[in-house]
C-alpha cells in the first residue's frame, strides 16, 4: 500500500518535469522578474493556477468515469510511461538549446500566466498524459479527496519555482542559465525515464 509520503514524493518528483522545464512561461517570468522580482513570479503562478485547477478537476471527473472500463489503469500506465520517455527527450533537447528571454510582453504577469498556460500544448499534453496518471492514482488511493491532495503536492512548486526565478532575475543572477542548471535538468530527465519504466512495469504486472 502506497503511503501518503511515498505518493507525495512521486507527485513532486514527476511534477518537477513540468514545473522547471524551460518554456514560454519560464522565459516570460525571467523577463518580468528583471523588473518586478519574486512578486511577478507569484502573480504569473496564480494565472497559471487559474487554468490548471479547472483542468485537473475535469481530468479527475474523466478518470472516475473511465475507471469503470476494464484495463483502464493499464492503458493509462502505458500512455503515461511513453509520455515520460518523450518528455525526457524533449526536456534534454530544450535544455541544451540556447535561450533568449526576448522582449518583455505588454500584458501583466497574471494575464501572461493564464495565456501561456492555456495556449501551451506541452502543458496540456503533460496533464492529459503524465498528469492524468497521477490523478487516477490519487483517486484510487484517496477517492475524490485525492484530486485535491495531488494538486496540493503539485501546485506549491509552481509558486516556489516562478517566485525564485523572478527573484534571481531581479538580482541579475546567471544561475538559471549556467552549466549547473543544464546538468540538473538532464539528470532530472533520467529520473523521468526511471518513472516511465516504473509505469510500464505496473501495466505489465
Amino acid at each position: 500500500m502506497t503511503t501518503l509520503l511515498e505518493f507525495a514524493l512521486t507527485v513532486i518528483t514527476i511534477s518537477v518535469s513540468g514545473v522547471m522545464s524551460p518554456g514560454p512561461l519560464f522565459t516570460a517570468n525571467v523577463a518580468y522578474g528583471i523588473r518586478g522580482g519574486w512578486k511577478t513570479g507569484i502573480k504569473m503562478a496564480f494565472g497559471h493556477t487559474v487554468v490548471e485547477l479547472p483542468l485537473v478537476i475535469l481530468l479527475g471527473i474523466g478518470a472516475i468515469s473511465f475507471a469503470t472500463f476494464p484495463q483502464f489503469r493499464e492503458y493509462i500506465a502505458i500512455l503515461g510511461s511513453i509520455s515520460l520517455f518523450v518528455f525526457a527527450g524533449l526536456q534534454v533537447r530544450t535544455t541544451l538549446r540556447e535561450s533568449d528571454s526576448g522582449r518583455l510582453p505588454k500584458h501583466g504577469p497574471f494575464f501572461i500566466g493564464i495565456l501561456l498556460s492555456a495556449l501551451n500544448p506541452f502543458f496540456l499534453i503533460w496533464w492529459i498524459t503524465i498528469g492524468f496518471k497521477l490523478i487516477s492514482d490519487a483517486i484510487l488511493l484517496y477517492s475524490l479527496v485525492g484530486i485535491g491532495i495531488m494538486f496540493g503536492f503539485h501546485i506549491w512548486m509552481d509558486y516556489a519555482w516562478l517566485g525564485a526565478v523572478g527573484f534571481l532575475s531581479s538580482r541579475g543572477k546567471k544561475i538559471l542559465s549556467t552549466r549547473n542548471y543544464k546538468v540538473f535538468m538532464i539528470a532530472l530527465s533520467g529520473v523521468l525515464v526511471y518513472f516511465g519504466i516504473s509505469f510500464l512495469s505496473q501495466a505489465v504486472h
